[in-house]
């Protein structure tokens, strides 16, 4: 079985998490809570009532404006917020090695429509 995730916007950057965190804790972990607030709220639209409890393979493809931020700096404070908020939100039990057995990325440039397309795959037991 195969559900799909739009976040729509971009998230922070890595980059942007830890200078947050050097600065002030607060200020650092404000900016993981506002994050994971989107997300979940994303959650519970798009996947009302989903929970599950098979080991799944996450497929994150990111739609960016432009070019100018490094792909792992993209992708490094996504992974966390969106599997910690999958994880919140009771559609997965956890997020360990026994729950997601591996993920892939994929970027692309769209300017006008900027986004993270999450695809979770079950995929056994």
């Amino acid at each position: 079985m195969q559900y799909q995730l739009t976040i729509l916007g971009r998230l922070e950057g890595l980059n942007n998490y830890t200078a947050a965190n050097r600065t002030n804790p607060y200020k650092g972990s404000k900016m993981k809570k506002d994050a994971e607030e989107t997300i979940i709220w994303q959650i519970r639209q798009q996947l009302p009532k989903v929970h599950i409890t098979k080991p799944v393979r996450l497929k994150y493809e990111f739609y960016e404006p432009n070019k100018r931020r490094d792909l792992d700096n993209i992708s490094s404070f996504a992974h966390k917020v969106i599997q910690d908020s999958l994880v919140k939100t009771g559609v997965l039990n956890n997020d360990g090695w026994e729950n997601v057995v591996g993920y892939t990325d994929n970027f692309f440039c769209d300017n006008k429509n900027p986004r993270i397309e999450v695809t979770i795959e079950e995929v056994g037991d």
